[in-house]
């Protein structure tokens, strides 16, 4: 990572459909400059996707709460992160230290209907337990860019 590839990916992040011919333009390299970069960005695994990014509270599923599951000994990680994964609520889940065995991110349509997703992921005989907190407001957004800028000025 350098400086051109952190100004490469800031000005995709802001304005994903700008084109490569233009972003050349703004950034003043060549046309060919900017494809490779973003090659090699997407190569390495810098860049993981393009897709548009969706608002669930827009879909319709404005709570959003993380479940700290604790796992039924034997039961093993991989068999609860598939039935986890078959649920369209579950955004996310990470297995974890410290208390519990996984957090998962969900949303809901309501508080009431957070019942019912909970319901659906402790449907798994695997999961021993369930603890949860509601998200009152977003404070930081999920964001990677400020650690992009940082990684293009720091050697590793």
């Amino acid at each position: 990572m350098d400086d051109l590839d952190s100004h490469v990916i800031e000005l995709f992040a802001k304005e994903p459909r700008i084109g490569v011919l233009e972003a050349s333009r703004r950034l003043g390299v060549a046309r060919g400059t900017v494809q490779a970069r973003l090659d090699r960005l997407a190569v390495t695994g810098v860049v993981t996707g393009w897709g548009p990014e969706l608002s669930p509270a827009s879909l319709g599923f404005p709570v959003m709460a993380f479940l700290t599951l604790e796992i039924r000994q034997g039961s093993g990680h991989n068999a609860i992160a598939r039935h986890l994964a078959t649920i369209p609520e579950v955004l996310e889940a990470y297995t974890i230290t410290g208390a519990g065995d996984m957090w998962a991110r969900v949303v809901a349509r309501s508080n009431a209907d957070l019942q019912r997703v909970i319901d659906h992921v402790l449907a798994n005989s695997g999961i021993e337990r369930s603890t949860t907190v509601i998200a009152l407001a977003a404070q930081i957004e999920h964001r990677v860019l400020p650690l992009a800028r940082v990684a293009a000025t720091t050697p590793r």
